[in-house]
């Protein structure tokens, strides 16, 4: 359960971490079903083969327990209020924060890009956009020095 390989392996176990992850966290913010419930029906009802499972875990608990935090960070790069933002695209804003705040060793780039495929993936017509801009602009700010050197 939950491969770690290395390179491409390892890259795609994390994207699917990353799915798994927002489908969890979406039904968080919808259900308001507690964390442990959605962690086991998930362990239950999806294949983990190719998951980081360690990685989704991570996710899965630490940005309900930041998500104050991760909305803070997030709120002054919105252009509407955030109880406006689609469940899809707030969940999708936590994970690419959580990550440029809490992962320095996943490049900026990466971040932007996975969050932006699961815009794409499950957000609305123009999320993708929206997304990009708001964590483009987060990671300008909270990871200058890296951003600066691209």
């Amino acid at each position: 359960m939950g491969r770690r390989g290395s390179g491409p392996e390892r890259a795609r176990s994390r994207s699917l971490a990353r799915r798994m992850s927002l489908q969890a966290l979406y039904q968080w913010q919808i259900a308001g079903q507690n964390l442990s419930d959605i962690d086991a029906q998930f362990r239950e009802d999806q294949d983990f083969e190719s998951v980081d499972l360690s990685f989704f875990l991570e996710l899965l608990h630490q940005i309900p327990a930041c998500v104050n935090d991760l909305n803070a960070t997030i709120d002054p790069n919105l252009d509407r209020p955030a109880v406006q933002l689609d469940p899809v695209e707030r969940a999708v804003l936590w994970i690419g924060t959580y990550e440029l705040l809490h992962r320095p060793d996943v490049p900026y780039r990466v971040i932007i890009n996975e969050a932006v495929d699961l815009a794409k993936t499950f957000g609305a017509e123009q999320g993708h956009r929206f997304v990009n801009g708001v964590l483009d602009r987060i990671a300008h700010s909270i990871r200058a020095a890296e951003t600066s050197t691209s």
